[in-house]
């Protein structure tokens, strides 16, 4: 028989743990990991505890929670109690439902009517679990949370934007989520205004949710001053009760959005609403935008997406295929997600390239034709690791310029537009900041690697011939071997 035995415990135990989270000024943690968890039962020497999933009861065991609350109840009552977790999720028990009142007599109306009755119930509830969801204009139904694979790379930014999906506006406020192409950062902010929009808060039923980049934002922002709208363009945005903005590094240079946005975020902060940013790069590492509005952003919480491990591209790559209700042998998903290492995107990409192929031609899916339909894609490295010194040397060669001149202060634009390159592959093919890449070109600032690697990010936009340098350097980094 369960029962609650001890729960008092429990409860105090949470409030110890929840009080030194505050302490050390880290509520947002707190709420993403313990305000998750639920007391369910206990037979005398275990606690039932509800987790959301396997993976965080696993996290959280693995960094020391479990132990950390086994250790405190201890303390409490001085007895060794073990932590169960729950997986499951709450259903109406019908059988229960049907049979908890017991009918006095025989009047078959009467048995007729209670049956009725409970059977209707029961259907209510059942409808309740069953919620049709309505789509939002702007976020499409593949970025829910759901259809996102959470794996050691994103738990903590999963979890935080679960946390700030459930009670918008309190916890996480703001958000920021940042990492390279492709890791996930628009699929989580996507998965809070669906998840919102479908569960408003009470008494916000109409609730208002923009997703915005920074390109469109900025047209709409330059068409409001020249069409004389700007009040209309400020009631838009500072009405919001949710805000999802994506790519903020495009803000640079920026002066009057930064300062509209200045604004908006403060009207939005001031009345709770939730705001979401985005970017492919930290706080430190944002040149160009004002600081003030810098410190707006770090506000919140700010969490990285990182390159998924390998056991985390084979759980993505058969999430796509269930969702796609499509099946590919085992070993071409080994074999895509051991050669694509560095984002969702390509590897949905390869996936994709592959069941269409197959689909096409009508033939079965091989390690061969794999090999042979994303060669393009894949490149064999010689040891798996791109390093700064590969690139330089393969930049020095294609130029003719020395090692030593690429490392230089010096400016003229035999050596500017090379050194400006290198920096931009140091920057896409490793995953050194701008700092430390700043300290294999001669010690420069990061701001200046900054500004050499934006300035590659620019003149790609508009230049087909440098895309087509780019990518065939790209390539030869990735195939050089030392002599």
């Amino acid at each position: 028989m369960s029962s609650q035995n001890f729960k008092v415990f429990w409860d105090e135990v949470i409030k110890q743990i929840h009080s030194e989270f505050i302490s050390s000024n880290n509520p947002g943690d707190f709420e993403i990991w313990f305000g998750r968890i639920k007391y369910v039962e206990d037979n005398g020497t275990e606690i039932t505890v509800s987790f959301p999933s396997d993976f965080m009861f696993n996290f959280m065991n693995s960094n020391g929670y479990i132990s950390k609350i086994q250790t405190k109840i201890k303390d409490i009552c001085g007895q060794d109690i073990s932590i169960k977790p729950n997986y499951e999720k709450e259903i109406p028990n019908t059988e229960n439902n049907l049979n908890k009142k017991i009918i006095p007599n025989n009047n078959p109306e009467e048995i007729l009517e209670e049956v009725s009755t409970n059977l209707s119930k029961t259907e209510n509830n059942l409808n309740s679990l069953i919620k049709t969801e309505k789509t939002h204009s702007q976020l499409e139904d593949k970025y829910t949370f759901e259809k996102f694979v959470v794996g050691d790379n994103s738990e903590y930014a999963y979890s935080a934007s679960f946390a700030a999906a459930k009670e918008p506006g309190k916890k996480i406020n703001p958000l920021l989520l940042y990492g390279g192409t492709g890791l996930g950062k628009t699929h989580l902010m996507k998965s809070i205004g669906h998840y919102i929009f479908n569960n408003p808060p009470e008494g916000k039923e109409n609730i208002k949710i923009c997703y915005v980049s920074i390109e469109p934002l900025l047209n709409e922002f330059t068409s409001s001053i020249k069409n004389g709208t700007p009040e209309k363009f400020k009631n838009k945005y500072r009405n919001l009760d949710v805000l999802l903005l994506d790519d903020i590094q495009f803000l640079r240079d920026k002066r009057g959005l930064q300062d509209e946005l200045f604004f908006t975020f403060e009207a939005l902060f001031h009345k709770n609403a939730q705001m979401v940013f985005t970017s492919d790069r930290p706080l430190s590492e944002l040149n160009g935008i004002d600081e003030r509005l810098i410190s707006r952003f770090a506000l919140g919480n700010s969490i990285d997406l990182q390159p998924p491990s390998y056991e985390t591209r084979i759980a993505i790559l058969q999430k796509k295929l269930e969702l796609q209700k499509k099946s590919v042998p085992q070993d071409v998903i080994e074999f895509i997600a051991k050669n694509i290492n560095s984002n969702v995107r390509e590897l949905e990409g390869c996936l994709n390239k592959l069941i269409n192929y197959a689909e096409l031609l009508n033939k079965p899916l091989t390690i061969e034709i794999a090999k042979k339909q994303l060669s393009d894609s894949i490149t064999q490295f010689n040891d798996g690791t791109v390093t700064i010194d590969t690139i330089q040397k393969v930049i020095s060669n294609h130029y003719n310029i020395s090692l030593g001149e690429i490392k230089s202060d010096k400016r003229s634009k035999k050596l500017v537009i090379p050194r400006q390159i290198a920096i931009y592959l140091c920057r896409t093919l490793t995953g050194y900041s701008f700092t430390e890449i700043g300290q294999e070109f001669g010690g420069r600032d990061h701001s200046t690697i900054m500004y050499s690697f934006e300035k590659v990010e620019d003149l790609l936009k508009t230049d087909e011939t440098l895309n087509t340098t780019i990518e065939m350097l790209s390539k030869e980094v990735k195939e050089y071997i030392p002599k």
